[in-house]
């Protein structure tokens, strides 16, 4: 459904129309801004999601709602840093509430509950880290990009540098683009961050009509690995998405073969290959 949009790979479609937020009406209503997307780091965002609550590989446990134990510990200590200990829980349950509603895709009570955080508690790098990713899910670039820019100067995490350079291409900024790419590789990061960063700046080269750069940035790590994962799926089928708009049907149908082996129901592959068998 995300990618039959517009045959790329964002992870969201329409954005949706934020309500009124706590503090102010900045957020009552939007227009979207326009963008020609063909990449998503969706799963960057989710992933710098799962490192609030813990990290990917938490133990799921079933709790109530805004429980802080969730957090990840230097959120904790963020917070704890810059509040007394009366109001410290308080703020990390509204910290906790908000991951929460991005883990369930509500985006704009995200957005909503972590106001309170960014208002008392501007210092804490995780309430901006937080309204960055609800923003970003929201289709609002540069606001998202100026919430991530503060929490990369108040608490870096490699997991945000994806989401925000997504944020700039967007934008169409991509010297920015190029700047986080380079960082994210001297950064050595998980190799997850590592292919989206990869997806954005390709993207990005794209963007600009160089398919041919896009590809060859790709395909150094287009070889099958012995156990495949989820961020393999994505880079093969951007680079059968790169083939299919260079021209090349028969590259772009090996590529999209490559993923249907794996997970016959990606994307929207198995429509991609059909067209492609009527050429």
């Amino acid at each position: 459904m995300e990618v039959k949009a517009k045959r790329g790979l964002r992870d969201e479609s329409a954005p949706a129309k934020v309500s009124s937020s706590a503090g102010g009406s900045e957020h009552d209503s939007w227009e979207p801004e326009t963008w020609q997307d063909d990449g998503s780091v969706g799963d960057a965002a989710r992933e710098a999601t799962a490192r609030a609550r813990g990290g990917e590989d938490a133990p799921v446990r079933e709790r109530r709602m805004g429980d802080p134990s969730r957090l990840d510990p230097s959120w904790v200590q963020e917070v704890e840093r810059e509040a007394d200990a009366r109001t410290s829980a308080r703020y990390m349950e509204r910290l906790a509430a908000a991951t929460e509603a991005l883990e369930r895709d509500r985006y704009g009570d995200a957005l909503r509950m972590v106001q309170s955080v960014l208002k008392n508690l501007p210092n804490v790098g995780a309430g901006h880290e937080v309204a960055g990713i609800a923003l970003y899910r929201l289709g609002e670039w540069r606001k998202a990009a100026a919430e991530l820019e503060k929490a990369r100067a108040l608490h870096p995490a490699p997991e945000q540098l994806p989401v925000l350079a997504d944020c700039y291409r967007a934008m169409r900024r991509y010297r920015e683009v190029d700047e986080l790419w380079r960082e994210i590789r001297e950064t050595s990061p998980a190799p997850s961050v590592m292919a989206e960063g990869r997806i954005v700046a390709a993207g990005a080269l794209a963007d600009q009509g160089d398919i041919a750069g896009a590809l060859k940035l790709l395909l150094r790590v287009a070889d099958a690995p012995k156990r495949v994962r989820d961020y393999h799926l994505k880079q093969w089928y951007v680079i059968a998405d790169l083939y299919d708009r260079s021209g090349d049907v028969v590259k772009a149908r090996n590529f999209f073969k490559r993923v249907a082996a794996v997970d016959p129901r990606y994307a929207d592959v198995s429509d991609r290959l059909s067209m492609l068998g009527r050429r």
